[in-house]
């Protein structure tokens, strides 16, 4: 490591032993070497924290060493931070999937809610025989610990939770049912825009994004343009408020007055045209134990941690543009909520 503007090196002789058991050469084993003989632990240990704010490539230039030779050191520091952390027993988990390039190839990763970490990446897709390799990994005793789950829904994650965890509440994450809301809402306005023509549709071009995000995170002119827009049409006022006023449905502690709300909101569809929310509301109905669970004290936990972990990884992902060695990806995904060694 460097001492000011001087590198120092160790020079150490390593004694190698002929077994007279299995007639095999073996080499003595020093515990502060790194699994690369020519460093020791404690600079790996550094590289590996340099590459958490840092892409491999920069790391080598800044220490002279080989993109290689930073790359396994990095793997060693990760295995270790795993190895530190122990094996989970997760009591909340959450379920998602990610594109790890493209043409639909997709790996699961899974969450520890409870201590906002994440314990799982494997699978061949997003199929129920790929999700079930995680329930397989973590042991019947302690599926039996778990309480939650928390997922979009996507059917054989369902499946395959109920198969091997029967015991775990099934809760469907809102960030991507109010996602499936907003979609609906997009649609109404492409309708709009072909509906109508020449000067009309000027307050809705270039407004997407004005209607999708929430009031009180507009700007002062998005919150006029948003005005000016719902003042010139009627539909698409009705349809905002919808949107708006179902956000309401996480708040309730009882299922029978989530379930009220959810009907007097399906009502207010009536003669309203708006055949996005219709086909919105079935789809709630049809999923609706998956909500309804929230409503539950017991099932309160952050749901937002599974949708930063997804931004987290895309920025992993991003930092490591070209790199296809997906065991790398496993471990940056497995440690990058752990705390540095």
């Amino acid at each position: 490591m460097s001492s000011g503007d001087a590198r120092i090196y160790l020079d150490l002789e390593v004694r190698r032993v002929d077994c007279r058991t299995c007639g095999a050469v073996k080499r003595e084993q020093l515990a502060f070497l790194a699994d690369n003989p020519f460093y020791t632990k404690r600079f790996a240990f550094y590289v590996g924290r340099r590459c958490r704010q840092a892409p491999i490539k920069d790391v080598a230039h800044e220490l002279g060493l080989d993109w290689h030779t930073v790359k396994i050191l990095e793997m060693q520091y990760m295995r270790a931070q795993l190895a530190k952390a122990g094996t989970p027993a997760p009591k909340a988990i959450g379920i998602d999937e990610i594109s790890i390039r493209k043409g639909h190839s997709y790996r699961i990763v899974v969450s520890d809610l409870i201590r906002h970490r994440p314990i799982w990446f494997g699978g061949e897709d997003r199929s129920q025989a790929s999700m079930a390799e995680f329930y397989k990994w973590l042991g019947d005793s302690k599926n039996a610990g778990i309480r939650l789950a928390v997922m979009d829904m996507w059917k054989p994650f369902a499946k395959a939770t109920r198969e091997h965890a029967p015991q775990a509440a099934i809760l469907f994450d809102k960030f991507h049912i109010m996602r499936h809301l907003g979609e609906a809402l997009d649609k109404v306005r492409k309708k709009e825009y072909t509906r109508l023509s020449g000067k009309d549709r000027r307050f809705i071009k270039g407004q997407k994004y004005t209607l999708l995000s929430r009031r009180e995170n507009l700007s002062l002119d998005g919150r006029q343009a948003l005005k000016t827009l719902l003042a010139a049409n009627k539909r698409l006022s009705t349809a905002y408020l919808l949107k708006e006023s179902f956000d309401q449905l996480w708040s309730y502690e009882r299922e029978v007055w989530a379930r009220r709300f959810f009907e007097n909101w399906r009502a207010s569809l009536k003669w309203q045209r708006l055949e996005p929310y219709e086909k919105f509301a079935d789809m709630i109905d049809r999923h609706w134990d998956g909500i309804a669970a929230y409503c539950r004290p017991e099932n309160k936990v952050s749901l937002g941690f599974v949708e930063g972990l997804n931004n987290k990884i895309r920025v992993l992902q991003r930092r490591a543009y070209g790199l296809r060695d997906e065991e790398y990806l496993r471990l940056k995904i497995l440690t990058c909520m752990l705390p540095p060694l």
